[in-house]
């Protein structure tokens, strides 16, 4: 792999998983130094995260992580909502059902493990395997790609739940129902589970947000002074 493509993929896992916090300021040097290449494939990756919207470039303090409002959320699964029920229609229709069928064992045995930081990455790992088979088996290959580009964005807001094992619990429930219904071959059924976990992802995400402009993991605190945010 390139040394542009290890610093992007390095930087954008870092972004995802909140390793870096909104606002952090991404200096060349300071992360050419971490991640062990030249500043030159730093500043490619840079310049793809914000072209993709996880960094934003500020006059005054340079790359900086993106941060993420409650309108941001909104707006997000808008989109979300009408791009992965879509896909888990199709699926229904053209898919894999061995492979979703599998999908839906796991997560129900999910459901009874969650519990400690180590089942949780687990967690989130077999989310990632069903999203890549939403996205091999809709059959739509423009459908697959909006979706691969939004995803950044959506793992940013699913480690917003990360302290809360009853809301993971209940979100492995529902992807298990998601997974199950592609199984079966039901696209309407599928669609609607489908929206049923993202209409209750947002209202756990709102409630844990409330009064919150700039959205942040539960307890933790929002940075008064965000020009200060370089020592995060």
């Amino acid at each position: 792999m390139r040394a542009r493509d290890r610093a992007y993929e390095a930087l954008r896992e870092d972004i995802v998983s909140w390793r870096l916090a909104p606002g952090t300021v991404l200096a060349e040097v300071e992360q050419a130094e971490r991640l062990g290449v030249s500043r030159t494939p730093v500043r490619e990756a840079l310049s793809r995260l914000t072209a993709e919207g996880l960094a934003v470039a500020e006059r005054r303090r340079g790359v900086v992580v993106a941060e993420l409002s409650v309108a941001d959320l909104d707006q997000l699964f808008e989109l979300r909502e009408t791009l992965e029920s879509r896909a888990a229609a199709l699926a229904a229709s053209r898919g894999d059902r061995e492979r979703f069928a599998r999908l839906h064992e796991l997560f129900r045995a999910a459901t009874d493990q969650l519990g400690s930081p180590t089942e949780v990455e687990g967690y989130y790992r077999l989310v990632g395997e069903l999203d890549g088979a939403l996205d091999a088996e809709c059959g739509n290959a423009y459908l697959a790609l909006s979706l691969r580009q939004l995803r950044p964005h959506l793992q940013r807001l699913r480690r917003l739940a990360h302290d809360n094992p009853a809301r993971l619990r209940d979100s492995a429930r529902e992807h298990a129902e998601i997974a199950g219904a592609i199984a079966a071959g039901n696209p309407g059924l599928a669609a609607a589970a489908t929206t049923m976990h993202l209409h209750a992802s947002l209202d756990h995400l709102h409630h844990s947000q409330r009064g919150r402009g700039i959205l942040s993991p539960a307890g933790t605190p929002q940075d008064p002074n965000p020009q200060e945010s370089e020592s995060r």
